[in-house]
């Protein structure tokens, strides 16, 4: 299966680093993105991270808006301008900015998730918490238990 798939703990080193798992660096460099793309996510308590593929899926959601309208202005701010690229040095790690310490509330380790054609970066307890909930979720839904949602936080 090509994309971003399972998900990985690492700590921060003591420049406030991270290692991004090998898996997941393979994934960018055949998607062919120079560096990384980094979003906060607007539904729950990660970033949204990843290149080409992303940036593709971000774009469709903007051209469903008038250019120059106040919609669309909103959602470029919030999509590219409340964006990064953090570098990735040569050994696969990249430095937690302060953009993501907030929004997550990472401190010493970072969980890292495969979503396809995303992954997300996460402080790994919220994780623990948010993928309990999403599991309960998903089960219901593909058992037709409960009604699929266009966003927000698992139910």
């Amino acid at each position: 299966m090509a994309g971003f798939v399972s998900h990985f703990t690492n700590r921060l080193d003591a420049k406030g680093r991270v290692s991004i798992p090998a898996p997941f660096r393979a994934v960018l460099a055949r998607d062919g993105y120079e560096g990384l793309y980094c979003i906060t996510s607007s539904h729950c308590q990660a970033v949204d991270a990843g290149g080409n593929e992303l940036c593709a899926e971000i774009e469709k959601c903007s051209e469903a808006f008038a250019k120059l309208s106040p919609d669309h202005d909103a959602l470029s701010v919030a999509l590219f301008g409340a964006s990064e690229n953090p570098k990735v040095d040569g050994d696969g790690r990249m430095t937690i900015s302060d953009m993501i310490r907030e929004h997550t509330g990472i401190t010493d380790q970072v969980t890292f998730v495969g979503m396809k054609y995303k992954f997300q970066i996460w402080e790994p307890e919220r994780f623990r918490e948010y993928r309990a909930e999403a599991q309960k979720r998903a089960f219901a839904m593909l058992s037709g238990q409960a009604p699929a949602s266009s966003g927000g936080e698992p139910a």
